[in-house]
């Protein structure tokens, strides 16, 4: 029983999302021009004049908002998270707008004051939409009640998320034990009592005839039904590996279905390899100086990863550690105060910079952009015993970046686990599964946004750490 309402919901959402914010801003620029030429006959041609031009830039923000995630109803809260984020993409976006029509002159205006009123009404007005709607998305959950049938460990993962994040327009009830005996008197009285609209199944919902039943009288009556696993990939943006089995996979991973995208994204990942190796190159002088003159050692790492169908390759980073260190340590999983980084070493981590030359790796096929990260064979292994379905995701090529990448915030304190490891497969069979080149595209802006913040904030510190000068004093 799978029913797309959901996605539909969230699509429906995301759409009211985005054209509210395509009205605000239109909506900013007349008010903008009206504060500032009121009454003014000349107020329609100045109007014509600023469409073209401003409808380029807001082309722009809507990208730049895209990208960062925006647009996701998983993150639509009134809490500082967001706000930081709304007013990070603003300030990027007035930046631009001020570069724009400061050095392109290809039109006839050069708007100085009517650009600082319009940043300061779609300031004012975006925000405003932006925290109603996130308040009436809330709300909006106790419209419908969902109920769980099944305990598990997914169950209750999905149950505790939709709890804690009431904006996705769910009224989580509960979850009911199918195993107990009077789990189908229990159901029919919620269901009379509570008004529920959406049932979600898990794998034990199914063995229990006398519930199987009991749902059969409500089908075609508006409820709503979903597979636990159908529902948690929906909700969460990945596969839970607890609710699924060889069937899953047979089902929802086709590869003959992916022939047409496989050639478009070979395609995309040799044009896009050749631009972004010949910028590399640009700057790989600069980088080598670093290199040398932080350690002794070779420039370049090389290191045997596993690719596609369980292939091993060879994968070419810039040297981020002393040279030879695990001949000492032997292959261990990399942490966030990891003392065999360089200085120079530390820079490049953080900023995936490193990770550049594995461009060659791409032209040669045995990756691509986009796609599950490659592991070593140390790791893969073990990997495969403690970790369901491990295996599944050298169905494709591996990636410079992924689903699990943008998704997925790994806390290197500790260095990496097989919990992390857990998580990551999740996501990675989601976009096994989802893979397109819209999605593929969307994981490539998202990637550089999350190094330009990296890079920022690397920046920002290292200038922030420097020594007082005892003449500012």
């Amino acid at each position: 029983m799978i029913n797309c309402a959901a996605v539909t919901s969230n699509g429906m959402r995301r759409q009211t999302l985005f054209w509210g914010d395509v009205i605000i801003l239109y909506l900013s620029l007349f008010l903008a021009l009206f504060i500032r030429y009121g009454a003014d006959p000349r107020y329609v041609l100045l109007l014509r004049a600023h469409l073209v031009p401003f409808s380029i830039i807001f082309a722009v923000w809507l990208l730049v908002f895209y990208i960062a995630n925006l647009y996701e109803i998983r993150s639509a809260k009134n809490n500082y998270e967001f706000y930081s984020t709304l007013t990070y993409s603003f300030l990027t976006n007035a930046l631009f707008s001020i570069l724009f029509f400061y050095f392109i002159h290809f039109f006839n205006i050069t708007p100085k004051t009517n650009l600082f009123i319009f940043l300061v009404v779609s300031g004012i007005l975006l925000g405003s939409w932006r925290y109603y709607f996130n308040r009436l998305s809330a709300r909006n959950t106790f419209n419908n009640n969902a109920l769980f049938l099944g305990l598990s460990p997914q169950s209750q993962q999905i149950y505790d998320h939709l709890l804690a994040n009431p904006q996705l327009g769910y009224n989580a009830l509960g979850i009911i034990d199918t195993a107990h005996y009077s789990a189908p008197e229990i159901l029919e009285k919620i269901i009379a009592e509570k008004d529920v609209k959406t049932l979600i199944l898990g794998p034990e919902a199914y063995l229990v005839p006398r519930i199987i039943n009991i749902l059969y009288k409500f089908v075609g009556k508006g409820m709503v039904f979903y597979n636990l696993s159908y529902f948690y990939e929906m909700a969460t943006g990945k596969v839970p590996l607890g609710a699924i089995d060889q069937a899953w996979f047979l089902a929802n991973l086709s590869e003959n279905s992916k022939r047409a995208y496989e050639v478009g994204k070979r395609v995309f990942d040799i044009i896009f390899a050749v631009i972004i190796g010949l910028v590399f190159v640009v700057f790989l002088p600069f980088i080598i100086l670093a290199i040398k003159l932080d350690s002794p050692g070779p420039i370049f790492y090389k290191q045997k990863r596993i690719g596609r169908s369980g292939k091993i390759f060879t994968l070419i980073k810039l040297r981020t550690m002393d040279h030879d260190v695990e001949k000492k340590t032997g292959p261990v999983w990399a942490s966030a105060n990891d003392s065999r980084r360089t200085r120079v070493g530390r820079f490049l981590r953080r900023t995936r910079i490193d990770e550049a030359p594995q461009i060659w790796n791409i032209i040669r096929g045995d990756m691509s952009f986009v796609g599950p990260r490659p592991e070593r064979p140390e790791f893969h292994s073990k990997l495969q015993e403690d970790v369901p379905f491990y295996e599944e995701r050298c169905l494709i090529k591996p990636g410079l970046t992924g689903w699990a990448q943008i998704n997925y915030k790994l806390d290197f304190k500790d260095g990496m686990t097989v919990r992390d490891t857990f998580e990551k497969v999740q996501h990675d069979l989601y976009y096994i599964k989802n893979r397109t080149l819209l999605l593929d595209a969307g994981i490539i802006l998202k990637t550089i946004n999350i190094i330009l913040q990296k890079l920022f904030s690397k920046t920002k510190k290292f200038i922030t750490d420097q020594p007082t000068s005892p003449l500012s004093s």
